[in-house]
């Protein structure tokens, strides 16, 4: 007779159940020894799927996109090698308020006595093996090691409301062998962030400040940020826009924190890079309600001129003008706010916002006018000019999911109307060159929406084995390289003049990018491969692409070296 033994339930089982009970059905991970009994749970747990990833900045950038359309993300990394490589990615996470569970193991309490007995240095650690927590404390809102199983289950929980309450990136690592020793199973419900309370007197000195300042306004205008998105409460500015009947704009971070539909959108606002329209009306207004905004040196005008004009609302802080309030909520205020315009009879406003921009413009008039005789040359204006046409045409808006790095692609994107809520994901505030590639394949699994990618060639170059993890789990996004060869975005800081037409205006020499054969590495990687020179065969190619199931597509989109959009030109000459 047979006496069959159930397996234990372990550690890293209560961790992937509590992930589950979040809605995180997808882990990206890298393998490795130390993390081997957390692997090993994950690749048999119902519910939750190992996605493999290629390199860890492929793996930390996916998790990352995921958090940001699903709510939390989480990656699996190997000790010391993987965790110190994800770093710059968990950053821009840290930054841009994306929540990301960090998991990994370390060398294990029979590791660490030999250490004490023999002076041995272990693989992957630097000496020092509380390092990688010590390092991750930076750019997290909870780092822990757990050294035994006993106390897991609370210490667990505490993480995880702490990355689902602040939005941010959280990391543990278990000793090698206690992810895989028994845990107690978690309750059935799921766990839910802390919700903070304001201090009554504070609040009512906030708003009473904030109040005066919006009557005394001629010009409001609401500035909203991405913190929005990422805390719930776009239904409630929305709310707000309804009741007061103020415009609105978005930061470029915050893009699609709402629909951009309706009469109340003026248009993204990217300081030089908007659009006329645009920056009028931001010239003009006189008040501020800023909300959830994350305020970077992309907006260091704006900020010299409009700082006391502002009515400031973000998770870090209050302010009207140069009162700053202590122990207030962000999303406290904002209902007092409404409360004060739904009861105010001067609201609301019926101003309306100036009508998008007629197609082919904003592009149109943006393209640089040294192509203005080649109509069928391909410049970063006339690619979105065709492209979101395209989209637009085919109804795919509502089907698409636009993730972008830093490069000149971002400050044109911004220019584009009618996204959808949450289609928009870029490294607006970190900055990070190559994050577009990446964030693929853990925005289209996150959002259920296919990935629709604008990378530059430099960035894509950086992480181009994303493109495998992309066809290993038989992803249909599509990735466009802008191709020119330079890093063009960090040409225009460093000398603007080298795209003025002559042979002597010249590119610096580290700028300048090798030449790849890209339908050649898309072949190898498993993916469509498409090189486009033309308008014409740019257009072609979209239309082969609407369908594609079952691998990503890669389009090199071949643009002249010395293109310069009139986005990034205003920018430079800032």
């Amino acid at each position: 007779m047979t006496i069959m033994q159930t397996q234990p339930f372990t550690v890293a089982d209560y961790l992937l159940t509590r992930l589950k009970q979040l809605n995180v059905t997808e882990i990206f991970q890298i393998p490795g020894d130390y993390v081997k009994h957390f692997t090993q749970a994950l690749e048999y747990f119902d519910g939750v799927n190992a996605i493999g990833a290629i390199n860890e900045l492929d793996a930390a950038y996916a998790a990352d996109a995921y958090g940001r359309t699903r709510g939390l993300g989480a990656v699996s990394l190997q000790y010391g090698v993987s965790t110190f490589s994800a770093l710059n990615a968990i950053a821009g996470a840290y930054v841009e308020f994306s929540p990301v569970v960090v998991i990994s193991a370390c060398p294990g309490a029979d590791a660490r006595q030999m250490t004490k007995m023999y002076d041995v240095l272990y693989h992957h650690s630097t000496g020092n093996m509380a390092a990688d927590q010590q390092v991750y404390e930076h750019v997290t809102v909870g780092a822990i090691t757990l050294s035994t199983s006993v106390g897991a289950a609370e210490k667990i929980d505490n993480l995880l409301i702490a990355a689902i309450t602040h939005k941010r990136p959280v990391y543990i690592a278990c000793y090698k062998e206690v992810w895989g020793e028994p845990c107690p199973r978690p309750s059935n419900i799921p766990l839910e962030p802390i919700i903070a309370k304001s201090d009554p007197l504070a609040l009512e000195n906030a708003l009473a400040t904030a109040w005066t300042q919006i009557l005394a306004a001629k010009n409001p205008l609401i500035f909203a940020g991405v913190e929005l998105l990422r805390f719930g409460l776009s239904d409630l500015l929305q709310r707000i826009i309804d009741a007061s009947g103020i415009l609105y704009t978005t930061t470029t971070e915050g893009k699609t924190v709402l629909d951009e539909k309706g009469d109340k959108f003026i248009g993204t606002y990217s300081d030089a890079a908007s659009i006329k329209s645009v920056q009028e009306l931001v010239t003009a207004a006189d008040c501020f309600l800023t909300f959830g905004t994350i305020m970077t040196d992309d907006y260091l005008v704006f900020i010299g001129s409009k700082y006391p004009d502002m009515v400031l609302a973000t998770t870090q802080q209050i302010r009207s003008g140069y009162f700053i309030y202590e122990n207030v909520t962000m999303k406290d205020f904002m209902e007092a706010l409404l409360l004060k315009f739904k009861a105010d009879k001067k609201y609301p406003l019926n101003t309306l916002a100036p009508p998008p921009p007629v197609y082919p413009e904003p592009w149109r008039s943006n393209s640089d006018p040294i192509w203005s005789e080649q109509p069928d040359v391909i410049t970063y204006n006339r690619f979105f000019q065709h492209s979101m046409k395209f989209l637009q045409d085919n109804n795919m808006l509502k089907d698409i999911v636009i993730t972008l790095g830093v490069s000149s692609s971002l400050y044109v994107a911004t220019n584009a109307y009618g996204l959808y809520q949450n289609s928009f994901i870029g490294s607006a505030a970190w900055q990070c060159i190559g994050f577009e590639t990446g964030a693929a394949s853990g925005a289209q699994l996150g959002s259920g929406k296919r990935a629709w990618t604008i990378a530059g060639d430099g960035g894509f170059m950086m992480v181009c084995q994303s493109l495998s993890t992309l066809a290993r789990n038989k992803l249909n996004a599509v990735i466009f390289v802008i191709s020119n060869g330079v890093y063009a975005i960090e040409q225009v800081y460093v000398d603007m003049t080298s795209f003025e037409p002559g042979p002597e205006n010249k590119f610096d020499a580290f700028d300048i990018l090798p030449k790849w054969d890209y339908l050649a590495l898309a072949k190898a990687f498993g993916a469509n491969g498409y090189s486009v020179n033309t308008i014409t065969q740019l257009n072609a190619v979209l239309d082969k692409i609407k369908n594609t199931t079952g691998k990503p597509t890669l389009v090199e989109v071949v643009i002249p070296q010395k293109d310069l959009p009139g986005q990034m030109k205003r920018l430079g000459l800032e």
